[in-house]
């Protein structure tokens, strides 16, 4: 086997993204043939003894693609000594390690991924693709018409200014809406911060949408399945549209 970058290895071994590869090295946990690694390790798997936190690396026995409904209360990372309830915990009769591809914080709901191939999440999160994640919001008040135009056209957060977005009002009643709101970037808390910015508060908010891949209704919070093949091929297809998608384009509104 040629020799390839270290953390592409782990990756493909299922330690995480490449980028959270990346982190495991800088962190000093990945020794190559004894030595601690850095960024830059180039390794030949067949010859190098490759351990991460002292235990040897192996190849994953097989790809794996699941899909869960995430519950609220649940925090998502692999371990957290602080946390009350990890997303692994609903996981644990899956067959073999994988890891989440993005997160949903610990009050949010729905649609979440998980893999133990690191290039499959890597193109999923990779941010020059873009790939748009679509949201059921169910914020406090009526939004009017100009903050509606203010969550499509970009809101100003403490970090700049929010990507243009996709958004509609879907149902009001009495002092509470229900939103649908698409975004074509990830930062932290994004929509509600969003929300709260132009005066409506996110009362729940629930992932329904990763590209085309949409959370199907019969699959109930709390319950995991593996995507199917025509699911998998309806992922890829949606980051090679983002990838091919001028990052500078206008959003279609809906």
């Amino acid at each position: 086997m040629a020799e390839q970058r270290l953390q592409k290895w782990l990756a493909y071994c299922g330690y995480g993204s490449r980028r959270a590869c990346e982190q495991l090295i800088v962190q000093g946990r990945v020794r190559v043939n004894g030595v601690p690694a850095v960024l830059g390790t180039k390794v030949d798997p067949e010859r190098d003894v490759i351990t991460v936190d002292g235990v040897r690396v192996q190849p994953p026995p097989k790809r794996i693609y699941i899909m869960l409904n995430k519950p609220r209360g649940y925090v998502t990372t692999r371990k957290d000594p602080h946390a009350p309830r990890t997303v692994m915990e609903l996981l644990r009769d899956v067959p073999v390690p994988v890891f989440p591809v993005g997160r949903l914080d610990a009050d949010s709901e729905g649609l979440l991924l998980f893999t133990n191939d690191g290039d499959f999440a890597n193109r999923l999160l990779h941010p020059r693709y873009k790939l748009p994640k679509t949201y059921r919001v169910w914020v406090r008040g009526v939004p009017s018409a100009r903050a509606l135009r203010r969550l499509r056209e970009g809101v100003m957060l403490e970090e700049g200014k929010t990507a243009p977005a996709q958004v509609r009002l879907l149902r009001s009643k009495g002092n509470h809406s229900v939103l649908e709101i698409t975004i074509y970037e990830g930062r932290k808390r994004q929509i509600r911060r969003m929300c709260q910015a132009v005066g409506h508060p996110v009362v729940r908010l629930m992932r329904i949408a990763i590209g085309d891949l949409r959370l199907p209704r019969d699959l109930k919070p709390g319950q995991w399945r593996e995507l199917t093949p025509e699911e998998l091929a309806q992922l890829n297809r949606s980051v090679e549209t983002a990838a091919l998608s001028s990052p500078h384009q206008r959003i279609p509104q809906r």
